[in-house]
């Protein structure tokens, strides 16, 4: 990665967090571009969700610095939660509000001028606008994805961060979200999506591998796969792990 190619979206130092004294995230620093697609994987438990929660500002590090979209993540957390996306990985909207009812909702809480006027475009923009008065209760794995995205896009955040968005979704709503994803990065918004999916890392600009509370490898997947001297990206991840196990098990 070149930083003078571009600003950094992402760069943290030294994020730890603890819980009952033991380190669930020790020690990470991450480097993103802006307008980049970065995956996010590792075995559950190995930190992930906890390291997304700090870079958005809803939980605070033990230790480290960093900023996020040029503010700083301690000083100015309010504000990057302001200008970031995030979806969690369980769906956390109303189920017996309908989805414009859930947008309008959202876009309330944010505040947002000409609210109506969002809410359509981004009922337009996911797809989402001939079933808008449909309870999101009703929807499946896929729809609910889909207006999960929405109201992450609903204030134009310029940072996305996205935990297991894909999870339990059919291949051809994964395949639709990955499209539009690449289409948001396209037009300068910089995305951190954490994934099991090996077809969906390949997907990605780069890619960072957590374990442990620690990060064992960061870089595009073929950089990935040639430095852990492996056949494919699946083979790298298990003797990464295999490798971290002495050091941090």
């Amino acid at each position: 990665m070149n930083p003078t190619a571009a600003p950094w979206a992402i760069d943290v130092t030294g994020l730890t967090k603890r819980y009952a004294g033991r380190p669930v995230v020790d020690s990470i620093s991450i480097q993103l571009q802006a307008g980049r697609i970065c995956g996010f994987l590792g075995p559950n438990g190995s930190g992930k969700t906890t390291t997304i929660r700090m870079l958005c500002g809803l939980l605070t590090p033990d230790a480290g610095e960093g900023r996020c979209l040029g503010l700083d993540m301690r000083r100015e957390a309010a504000a990057i939660k302001r200008q970031v996306g995030y979806m969690t990985q369980k769906f956390g909207l109303y189920d017996d509000l309908s989805i414009r009812q859930n947008l309008d909702f959202v876009a309330r809480l944010f505040e947002l001028p000409q609210r109506r006027a969002r809410v359509d475009e981004a009922l337009e923009r996911l797809g989402l606008a001939t079933r808008q008065h449909q309870l999101a209760g009703a929807l499946s794995g896929g729809w609910k994805q889909r207006l999960a995205l929405a109201a992450c896009l609903l204030h134009q955040p310029r940072l996305l961060l996205l935990d297991e968005p894909t999870a339990g979704v059919d291949p051809k709503a994964r395949r639709e979200f990955w499209e539009q994803i690449r289409h948001l990065a396209n037009e300068g918004i910089t995305v951190l999506v954490s994934t099991h999916y090996m077809d969906e890392a390949e997907r990605c600009d780069e890619l960072v591998y957590i374990a442990y509370g620690h990060v064992l490898a960061q870089g595009t997947a073929a950089e990935i796969v040639a430095t852990a001297g492996a056949t494919d990206l699946e083979d790298a991840f298990v003797r990464l792990v295999g490798q971290a196990q002495d050091n941090y098990a």
